[in-house]
C-alpha cells in the first residue's frame, strides 16, 4: 500500500514533536539551551562525544596514533549524552555551534583549537601528526576523496536509511525504499573500490578507512539498525566483509569503539582499558 499522500502547506510551522525517538531534542533553532560548561582533564586532548559510529571515527584514530607511538595523541574523552540534550550545554556550542557530536579542544598548542565535524577532525590529527594520510600529493589527493566521500554519504545511511528504518516512529514506505537503496548502492561503491585495493586510498591503511568504517562496519555486521544486515542482504558485498573484518581485528580499533560507551563511560589513559572486554 502506498503512503498516504501529504500536502505541504504554504509555510511550514513546527507546531508539535518531531522525530521519534529522538523528538524532545530536535527542533529548528540552533544555540545553546542551557548554561553547562564542559570538564577538562590533563591530556592534549578533549573529546566531546558519544559511541556512535560518527564517535567512534575520532576514537579509533586517537588509539591509533598512540598504538603508532605518538604520545602527544593522549586525550581525555567525556561523554555528551544526546538523548539528554548534553549538546545543547553552552559549553558544547561553543565547541559546535553545530550541536552535534563529537567536538574537540586541542589544548596541545599556545592557544586552544576548536574542532568539530568528524571528518575535519581526523584530517586535523593526521596532518597535525603526518600520520594515516599519504604524504605524497597524488596519496594524499586519492585520500581526501575518499573521506569525502564518506562524509557526503554518512547522512543517507544514519538521517535517512537509519532514521525511517529504525527510529522513525511510522514505517513508510516511500522513505525506507529510498534509502535502502542508497544505502546498498554506497556499499556497492566501496565494494567495487575494495575489488581492486586493500584499502579505500589505495594499499595503505588511512584516515579514509577509519571514517568509512564506523559506518559501514557497524551495519555490515548487524550491529546498527536492527535487522539491516538481513534487510539489506549485506554479505553479498565480500569485498566490504573482508575489508571489515581486517579492520575491526586492529587492537586499537577495538578500544576506540569502546569509548565513550556503556562498556567503558571514559577513557583517560591508557590503564583505563584494563579488564575491558575489547573484542566486538
Amino acid at each position: 500500500m502506498a503512503d498516504a499522500e501529504y500536502t505541504p502547506p504554504p509555510v511550514w510551522v513546527w507546531d508539535k514533536a518531531n522525530g521519534g525517538q529522538f523528538a524532545n531534542i530536535n527542533r529548528p533553532t540552533a544555540g545553546a539551551q542551557q548554561d553547562k560548561e564542559l570538564p577538562v582533564g590533563d591530556h592534549p586532548f578533549q573529546l566531546y562525544s558519544l559511541g556512535t559510529p560518527n564517535g567512534q571515527k575520532v576514537t579509533i584514530l586517537l588509539e591509533e596514533l598512540i598504538a603508532a607511538g605518538h604520545a602527544g595523541a593522549e586525550y581525555d574523552a567525556w561523554i555528551i549524552n544526546i538523548g539528554q540534550g548534553d549538546q545543547f550545554g553552552s559549553g558544547f556550542v561553543d565547541l559546535n555551534p553545530n550541536s552535534k557530536i563529537p567536538a574537540m579542544c586541542d589544548r596541545s598548542g599556545a592557544e586552544p583549537l576548536r574542532l568539530f565535524e568528524s571528518g575535519a577532525m581526523l584530517l586535523h590529527l593526521a596532518d597535525k601528526f603526518k600520520a594515516f594520510i599519504p604524504q605524497d600529493l597524488a596519496g594524499r589527493t586519492e585520500c581526501l576523496c575518499w573521506l569525502m566521500w564518506q562524509m557526503g554519504s554518512a547522512p543517507f545511511i544514519g538521517g535517512g536509511y537509519g532514521h525511517f528504518y529504525h527510529y522513525a516512529p511510522v514505517k513508510l514506505e516511500y522513505p525506507i525504499n529510498r534509502y535502502a537503496m542508497e544505502t546498498k548502492r554506497l556499499f556497492d561503491v566501496a565494494n567495487n573500490r575494495l575489488k581492486e585495493t586493500r584499502f579505500l586510498a589505495g594499499e595503505d591503511y588511512s584516515i579514509a578507512d577509519i571514517a568509512a568504517f564506523t559506518w559501514l562496519g557497524n551495519l555490515y555486521t548487524g550491529l546498527a539498525y536492527g535487522n539491516t544486515r538481513e534487510f539489506l542482504e549485506l554479505e553479498q558485498y565480500e569485498a566490504v566483509g573482508r575489508w571489515v573484518t581486517e579492520i575491526a581485528a586492529r587492537p586499537a580499533v577495538q578500544r576506540g569503539r569502546v569509548v565513550n560507551t556503556q562498556r567503558m563511560p571514559e577513557r583517560h589513559s591508557a590503564a583505563d582499558f584494563e579488564g575491558v572486554e575489547l573484542v566486538v
